[in-house]
């Protein structure tokens, strides 16, 4: 029976493809399931619950991104490519530059927040109930950063290395934990908002417990040794993580830019926007499931010297991570209040939701497609047109709402309509750049 190194550099594309992303998109699936399980709890709290935390999801969006993402990708990335060279030793590095790098990460966040949270939210909603409701959930939040970074950082080394299984199942671990600990503190407990974000807090302490249970036993691909980290490893690493963190900065500021024009329309139409917005979070399982499948494919291609082979994997993956998705999008479009009835019994939040899915989910392919080239650019270090696709995203966005607001102009649909252009903007530019530019047969 071949090993995982062989496997990944010598058989068939699609079926290996698929038996490493079925784990890691289960694993994905069951992480998003933990927001879906906190607005479902906080939608029976009330509207200013859902539009509290609706403010803060972009956040805790961010630093997903990052530590499993962006920083986190580049992480696994490099595990693909040692492992890809038979470097077992320098796999075993880039686990102790991750401890670093999570340590680092998660405070530096945690801080910023904790000390200017307030402004921020403030700035995009103003004062009142929701200001107040995004505060609780924040600062309490914020204590538990480093630990969110560590466990997302630790599962992306173990995908890097080509084990899906493992990440699996620790977090099913963690959002089994999240479940009973919702119920506990929410439901039982009356501690609303602060009782979800004391929930997640818990369940990735539970997560982190787990992951570096196998790290320290030697159960994982990569063990954890007590060594030094190389400065030639980690100041590669951190460019690497800091490019691709440029992405996921400007898809979140895209993000908290919709939030600031929804937060001006009312709470109907944040909270609307905020369910919305977790579908979208929940297609994210899809592809980063493919997409780090593809991370340890194309890596371990790549460091075994195979480039067209990697290349010739990474669009394959991205094919099929974009038609998921875009199926996706086209059942949302069709029946657009669906989701939303899973949340909340307001009308109000009910049309909101389902007009942005009429606008927005048949253009959910565009993002899937950009999303996923971002992935396998990482193995590839060919990060300059995702992070001009994002780039663009965000201009178009922001620049649309400086145009329509001061000129009076505070129709939902044509904000809406804005989003769903970026979003085939941002698809386009990135496979376009990459087919033409850094992808070209050499």
């Amino acid at each position: 029976m071949m090993d995982r190194r062989t496997r990944l550099l010598t058989a068939q594309n699609l079926p290996t493809l698929f038996r490493l992303a079925v784990p890691g998109i289960a694993a994905m699936m069951i992480m998003s399931s933990m927001s879906i399980v906190e607005a479902w709890y906080l939608g029976r709290e009330g509207t200013v619950e859902l539009a509290g935390v609706a403010l803060v999801f972009p956040i805790m969006m961010l630093s997903t991104m990052l530590s499993a993402g962006a920083i986190g990708g580049a992480v696994s990335g490099a595990t693909a490519n040692a492992m890809g060279a038979g470097d077992t030793a320098r796999a075993e590095m880039i686990l102790r530059a991750s401890v670093i790098i999570s340590l680092g990460g998660g405070a530096i966040m945690a801080a910023i927040f904790l000390v200017f949270g307030r402004s921020f939210y403030g700035f995009l909603v103003g004062e009142g109930e929701v200001l107040q409701a995004a505060m609780d959930y924040s600062n309490v939040l914020m204590l538990g950063m480093v630990l969110i970074w560590m466990t997302n950082m630790g599962a992306g080394i173990m995908r890097g290395a080509g084990d899906m299984i493992r990440p699996a199942v620790v977090q099913a671990i963690t959002s089994i934990s999240h479940l009973i600990l919702c119920w506990i503190l929410i439901t039982r407990g009356g501690m609303g908002i602060t009782g979800a974000a004391w929930a997640m807090i818990g369940a990735y302490a539970v997560g982190f417990a787990a992951l570096w249970f196998l790290f320290l036993t030697g159960r994982s691909q990569v063990r954890f040794v007590v060594g030094p980290v190389a400065r030639t490893l980690m100041v590669p690493l951190l460019k690497v993580g800091s490019l691709a963190g440029i992405q996921s900065v400007m898809t979140i500021a895209t993000a908290l830019t919709v939030t600031a024009l929804m937060g001006r329309l009312g709470p109907e139409w944040l909270a609307g926007y905020g369910i919305g917005a977790r579908l979208e979070f929940l297609l994210v399982p899809v592809i980063f499931g493919i997409g780090a499948s593809l991370i340890a494919m194309v890596g371990a291609n790549a460091g075994a010297g195979q480039r067209a082979r990697a290349i010739g994997i990474a669009w394959q993956g991205t094919f099929v991570a974009s038609a998921i998705v875009g199926l996706i999008g086209l059942a949302s479009y069709m029946v657009p209040t669906f989701w939303a009835r899973q949340f909340t019994d307001d009308p109000a939040v009910i049309d909101a939701t389902a007009t942005y899915m009429r606008t927005v989910a048949p253009c959910y392919a565009f993002f899937g497609l950009g999303l996923c080239l971002y992935f396998a650019s990482q193995s590839l270090q060919s990060l300059g047109a995702p992070v001009l696709g994002a780039f663009l995203r965000l201009v178009i966005i922001a620049g649309g709402g400086v145009v329509l607001f001061p000129s009076g102009d505070t129709d939902p649909d044509n904000i809406f309509m804005l989003v769903a252009a970026a979003m085939v903007i941002y698809g386009l530019v990135v496979a376009i750049g990459l087919r033409l530019f850094a992808w070209r047969p050499r």
